[in-house]
């Protein structure tokens, strides 16, 4: 391998647009031209599309991932006095919208392996309080959703699966987001199914939730300027509808290119000291939203986290730009210092914090951009 003084970005959307711009310019004209913005064929259209891809009966588009969440948890009608179950390891909106309904999250640590909630630790942390359990495949890697939906059904719970990162992704030859009672889904540009502005999307094989959701998300109402609940305006844009459509025709194929970068970054990597790259469970095939291995050599000042930002600063000099997902887990977050968490309440999402950093990662990235990424580890590490 030979070094290189070009920088490689830790993801990079541009070039992605670039091999589909004629597809998606024909499309948003035709949705300029039609006036039809907001609702209309092309949501519905895609809402078909995404799920046949998930093979579920209903799909329900909405404005983000963070309001799929929000819609999932009102449309089972958790709220003030209950408790959902979840990971701290993840990005805040998970958390947040248990929050945001009255709830209180109950944060369970993850397995060091896959990040994923630890399974044998969920049962444990079931209360009369619970009523859901929200589980994250988290940077792509689909959990143990045969122990979990196990747990949850001889407790009578609800899974709520958080799919923001995992589009494309199974566990035991069935999509994340089939397998739960409610999938949850970001179009977050940088996510593997990304649109061109926020978007989200919510998966469900009961009709009764589908129609809840869909009233939810329109003010409450199901017939115009009826009102029956207190709902959120949440609808995705006509014009992310049709890009979006576009780009599930070639998700199948960007996961495939993931995997592959994935394994390279593997066959090196988990040759040099100090570094534990990811592997999947068995069962699951996952779509590397992110690639996150961990630094986990000693300090050479103590902390293992300041080990990790020196090997990020490292690389960084090389060319080589990375990401850190996440530097605090929720746990510890100031908005939760009320729930009574301390520091080693939950070592391995603590630790995790600590060590990950994220590797450049996304489908144009060529041998040779992974190759100065190898490189500039293993100069700093080897």
């Amino acid at each position: 391998m030979i070094q290189s003084v070009n920088s490689v970005p830790a993801f990079d959307i541009k070039q992605q647009y670039a091999t589909i711009e004629a597809e998606i310019s024909a499309a948003v004209l035709e949705v300029l031209a039609s006036g039809r913005y907001i609702g209309g064929p092309a949501v519905e259209g895609f809402e078909k599309q995404f799920a046949a891809y998930h093979g579920v009966s209903n799909c329900v588009a909405c404005n983000s991932g963070t309001d799929a969440l929000y819609l999932a948890l009102r449309a089972l009608g958790i709220g003030a006095g209950d408790e959902v179950i979840t990971t701290p390891f993840t990005f805040i909106a998970t958390a947040e919208v248990i929050s945001e309904v009255g709830a209180k999250p109950i944060f369970v640590d993850i397995d060091e392996t896959t990040f994923n909630l630890d399974v044998e630790k969920v049962a444990a942390a079931i209360t009369a309080k619970t009523k859901a359990i929200i589980p994250v495949h988290l940077f792509g890697q689909p959990m143990d959703m045969t122990e979990l939906m196990a747990i949850a059904q001889s407790h009578n719970l609800p899974v709520i699966e958080d799919c923001a990162q995992a589009t494309g992704a199974s566990w035991g030859g069935q999509k994340v987001g089939s397998i739960g009672h409610i999938g949850c889904f970001s179009f977050y540009p940088t996510k593997n199914l990304g649109g061109c502005g926020d978007g989200g999307a919510i998966t469900t094989n009961d009709p009764a939730i589908a129609t809840q959701l869909r009233i939810l998300r329109e003010h409450g109402s199901k017939v115009r300027y009826i009102h029956e609940q207190v709902g959120i305006n949440s609808r995705l844009d006509a014009l992310q509808a049709v890009i979006l459509q576009i780009k599930l025709r070639y998700l199948d194929h960007w996961n495939e290119r993931r995997r592959a970068i994935a394994d390279y970054y593997y066959q090196f990597l988990s040759q040099i000291p100090g570094i534990i790259p990811p592997q999947e469970l068995l069962g699951g095939v996952g779509v590397w939203n992110q690639y996150t291995i961990r630094v986990s050599s000693q300090d050479r000042n103590g902390a293992s986290s300041k080990y990790r930002d020196w090997v990020k600063n490292q690389i960084q000099e090389k060319g080589v730009n990375s990401m850190i997902y996440y530097p605090y887990p929720l746990h510890l977050q100031p908005v939760y210092q009320s729930l009574g968490y301390q520091p080693g309440d939950l070592p391995m999402s603590e630790q995790a914090s600590s060590q990950v950093l994220s590797l450049p990662m996304f489908p144009e990235l060529t041998q040779q951009q992974q190759d100065q990424v190898i490189y500039a580890l293993k100069d700093c590490l080897g």
